[in-house]
């Protein structure tokens, strides 16, 4: 007889046959969500399609972005370059090197303009991966929206904004903790009243995924995060009802099929349980929407083409996990940035999935598994245990700060690791099945002139604009940051007067100070 064991990557035990689940059968569309957020699912409206991109200048990403809306993209996601997510401009010293590397530099409001240029912002949803640098990001956008004479109140899209998982997994914060969280609810605040349709924050297990996490703390470590913000929202006196509709959450999705199935329809519940709890009535506050990502640390350098296949896997989790929205890795992105024809790959791998593969045609055809029933309670309780902890530690922000969740999230990466190099855990071209490395001839490399190009456009920008209007409205946001104000109109401010995003953050450096 065997004495393998067959567990899920969070450790739980897999059963070799499953008789039983829980009697009770929720319906889509109502509290707790198991099941979906919406009654008919993807019979109403398929997940929105989104390919995440930015790399070099605005220009070169503006080219990709017009690329991918022809190809049936249904939104964009913008990736900014390193610079831009830790608050310098392109010619600042720390900004050597990094220049347009891992996404798009963005210097000013001329960059969002040249960015967008040709796409209509109030036609469009789009979603930014930008968290501590986000106040000034939301605020181009908003401003660029005004000068093509958009009704605001009707833009929709998202911020990331989610600086805790910066400080557990992802490290791009600036400022400490507790004057990052009145950033983020003064966005809750303004956007509520002026940008209502924007989703203000996008919780992000993503990243602590990627960092090694396993699936259980993905889901335990963001939902916790995301108590934490609405404590934060709270305590400042907003109405949970109100602001609690604009949240959304980014999830990781990885090979385990199932265990990712069950994540997805766990974390709903668990939401809606923690939102309900909190004060909130309303079925949309309640509700928990969410953006899926295939596993990026999953792809692999070792046979690249095998990563059409992992990504597929992991989109076909997510859409009968019920995401409300996906980007698909292209097969290279362990070599580079995507060249066009993955990112292409991986958008018609969506588009299969959704056109004719036959599993959008009922809601959560996989409800009364006896299998994925039982996996989502017993993911619920494994996650249930994490939060409790992080409970009695004060919330999420102590547990950070005391590191407890760092270092949860670097034994499970550390225990991975240890699986793939004795090969318990198999990798498929990795450790075992191994053959002579699989080159991909045409990669993406991004031109080291970048950063000569953008200290260019920052000299003439500072050489046109009203220099007396920059340093006013920067003196204005200085003042309003040593006060209790509200951030936005300042940063707006500062933003339509053409101050750039560093010029901006350092103000706020010099208030806050950095962690």
């Amino acid at each position: 007889m065997s004495d393998k064991k067959f567990t899920t990557t969070s450790g739980i035990t897999i059963r070799e046959v499953y008789t039983e689940a829980r009697t009770e059968m929720e319906l889509p569309g109502a509290f707790p969500y198991t099941r979906g957020i919406q009654k008919d699912m993807y019979r109403g409206r398929l997940w929105t399609m989104r390919q995440y991109a930015g790399f070099s200048t605005a220009e070169e990403s503006n080219k990709r972005y017009h690329y991918l809306l022809k190809q049936g993209t249904m939104g964009l996601s913008v990736a900014f370059d390193l610079p831009t997510q830790i608050g310098y401009d392109s010619d600042h010293e720390m900004s050597e090197g990094e220049v347009g590397k891992v996404g798009v530099a963005i210097d000013s409001l001329k960059d969002i303009e040249i960015l967008f240029d040709g796409i209509e912002l109030q036609k469009i949803t789009t979603s930014m991966t930008i968290n501590a640098t986000a106040s000034i990001l939301l605020a181009m956008y908003i401003a660029l929206a005004k000068k093509q004479g958009a009704d605001i109140k009707q833009i929709s899209g998202t911020v990331q904004n989610d600086i805790l998982k910066e400080y557990a997994a992802r490290g791009t914060y600036i400022y400490p903790p507790k004057p990052s969280m009145r950033i983020i609810t003064d966005i809750f605040e303004y956007c509520s009243k002026e940008v209502p349709k924007w989703n203000t924050i996008s919780i992000s297990g993503y990243h602590i995924r990627e960092a090694g996490s396993t699936a259980v703390q993905e889901l335990a470590f963001t939902l916790a995060n995301g108590k934490a913000y609405l404590n934060a929202a709270l305590e400042k006196g907003l109405d949970i009802n109100v602001f609690a509709k604009r949240l959304s959450f980014f999830f990781n999705c990885h090979n385990n099929f199932f265990e990712e199935i069950a994540k997805f329809r766990a974390a709903r519940r668990m939401w809606a349980n923690i939102t309900k709890s909190l004060g909130a009535t309303d079925e949309k506050a309640q509700m928990l929407r969410f953006h899926t990502q295939t596993g990026g640390s999953t792809l692999t350098a070792q046979q690249p083409l095998n990563n059409v296949i992992r990504v597929t896997n992991q989109a076909m989790a997510a859409v009968l996990g019920g995401t409300q929205s996906l980007h698909t890795n292209g097969y290279d992105e362990a070599l580079s940035l995507p060249t066009e024809a993955a990112a292409k790959i991986a958008l018609r791998t969506q588009q299969v999935i959704a056109f004719e593969s036959g599993v959008t045609d009922t809601v959560d055809p996989l409800a009364g598994s006896y299998f994925v029933e039982s996996l989502t309670d017993e993911i619920e309780t494994a996650a249930q245990r994490y939060i409790d902890k992080i409970d009695a530690m004060g919330g999420s922000v102590n547990a950070i700060e005391n590191g407890y969740i760092q270092n949860e999230i670097a034994d499970a990466a550390y225990q991975y690791q240890v699986e793939v190099e004795d090969a318990s855990r198999v990798i498929v071209g990795v450790n075992k099945f191994v053959q002579e490395k699989e080159g991909i001839n045409d990669v993406f490399t991004i031109d080291e002139s970048i950063r000569t190009i953008q200290t260019e456009k920052l000299d003439r920008l500072k050489a046109e604009r009203d220099n007396d209007a920059v340093k006013n409205a920067l003196q204005e946001l200085e003042r309003a940051a040593r006060n209790t104000d509200n951030l936005m109109p300042f940063i707006l401010c500062a933003v339509e007067a053409y101050a750039t995003l560093g010029e901006i953050a350092d103000v706020m450096r010099n208030v806050f100070g950095e962690y």
